[in-house]
């Protein structure tokens, strides 16, 4: 845990009232705290929301700041210098739809985001509530997208940057990351490694603050932005289905949130909804923990090509559980041979060229409707999370030219077979 040396002692966050621990229920005054002090479980923000109407978040700004009225920032969020993300288009997928044998579906397409992935999301809440903590450095442990969000969101702001990568990491995220001209640091290790790393570097530089980490209370609360875009871009309503990537897990826990938050805020009614979650089978303890029915999560050495979900310690894959079971989801896994098929599905289909997440929540959809676990009849939205431009290599040996031919009419009639 971390204490800001000169933060001030109130903070402009908007409805955030308090930090809550997920576990026991203990509450401490909002700070740049991530860990319960009474039981060491994992805090998230507390509200008192107001009054909060459709109209009001309509007129809003076209990004995620029309739900700051939801979120820990203050009301002027939109004043200072950030990436304005969200409010990605929601694609009525009807020919994958056709492919997958699904009656109605629809991709949530966050590719169209600032550095191309939900990332930016995140990072902008998290960038706004350390502004507000008293922070000057950006940083944060990453599996790749989040090191090009908050490398980005750093520059736009004026502030300094630390980003802690796998050296492994895919070349084009380490480059799109790289030219923000931040500190960019590949550390010999994986995930989890770079991680604990980050911890620990938390603990000793006051003035960092580490997205993911010592403010990592706020930075998830971003991904609440997604259920919100998806319910209104809906038309108001809830999806009956959603299947969500699974790396932290924070995604999918927020994603619930959201929608709970807006039925009970009155925004949407408040009718039923299944979770599903999607993770590559070389880094899948959630999904090896949900199908043998245990609410531990065991962590497991990743080996995947889909690096951007390789998190084999995930810290919120209990809450995952929780949240899949209680709406009646399910977890599932696919190899790395069908996350390619995945992604060369949606780009045939739809025209969307996913990351190898991506490729893992189409995959993954396609073999829960194959085994029966999704049902085909029922409204269904698709999180696709990041752009296929940066992990060219997982495609790179399974695609190409259809032939080299002359430049001729004749050469390319006989490749066609015309």
């Amino acid at each position: 845990m971390t204490t800001t040396v000169g933060a001030p002692t109130t903070f402009d966050l908007g409805p955030a009232r308090a930090l809550s621990c997920r576990e026991c229920g203990h509450e401490i005054p909002l700070a740049p705290e991530f860990a319960c002090a009474e039981c060491f479980g994992p805090l998230e923000v507390a509200y008192s929301f107001g009054t909060i109407r459709r109209a009001d978040i309509e007129a809003g700004p076209k990004s995620i700041w029309r739900y700051r009225d939801l979120l820990p920032v203050p009301s002027d969020v939109d004043s200072h210098p950030n990436t304005q993300p969200g409010l990605t288009r929601l694609v009525r997928a009807d020919r994958l739809a056709a492919a997958l044998g699904v009656k109605s579906l629809w991709v949530k397409d966050d590719t169209g985001n600032p550095t191309h992935s939900f990332k930016d999301r995140v990072v902008a809440v998290a960038l706004a509530a350390a502004r507000q903590l008293g922070f000057r450095v950006l940083a944060c442990p990453s599996t790749g997208n989040l090191a090009n969000a908050t490398a980005a969101a750093a520059a736009r702001a004026g502030w300094e940057s630390v980003v802690l990568i796998p050296k492994s990491l895919e070349k084009a995220k380490i480059l799109t990351t790289a030219v923000y001209d931040g500190a960019l640091i590949a550390v010999d290790g994986n995930y989890d490694d770079v991680n604990r790393l980050a911890t620990e570097l938390a603990a000793e530089h006051e003035d960092w603050a580490f997205v993911n980490v010592n403010v990592r209370p706020y930075y998830a609360e971003g991904s609440k932005t997604l259920a919100y875009e998806v319910a209104e871009q809906l038309g108001w309503r809830l999806p009956e289905q959603v299947v969500v990537p699974i790396a932290s897990g924070a995604q999918l826990t927020k994603v619930d949130k959201g929608f709970r938050e807006l039925g009970e805020l009155g925004l949407v009614d408040p009718t039923p909804y299944r979770v599903f979650g999607a993770q590559a089978t070389g880094c899948s303890p959630v999904s090896a923990a949900y199908k043998a029915g245990h609410d531990v999560v065991q962590p497991v050495r990743p080996d995947t090509i889909a690096r951007s979900l390789a998190i084999g310690a995930p810290a919120d894959g209990p809450y995952v559980l929780d949240v899949v079971r209680r709406t009646n989801g399910a977890i599932e896994d696919v190899t790395d041979e069908e996350v390619v098929e995945g992604i060369r599905l949606l780009a045939r289909t739809e025209g969307i060229f996913t990351e190898t997440a991506g490729g893992v929540t189409v995959a993954t959809a396609k073999k829960l409707i194959e085994t029966g676990k999704l049902d085909p009849e029922a409204d269904t939205v698709l999180l696709i999370t990041g752009d296929g431009l940066k992990t060219l290599d997982a495609v790179e040996n399974h695609i190409g030219p259809r032939a080299t031919v002359a430049p001729s009419a004749a050469a390319v009639h006989e490749a066609l077979g015309l």
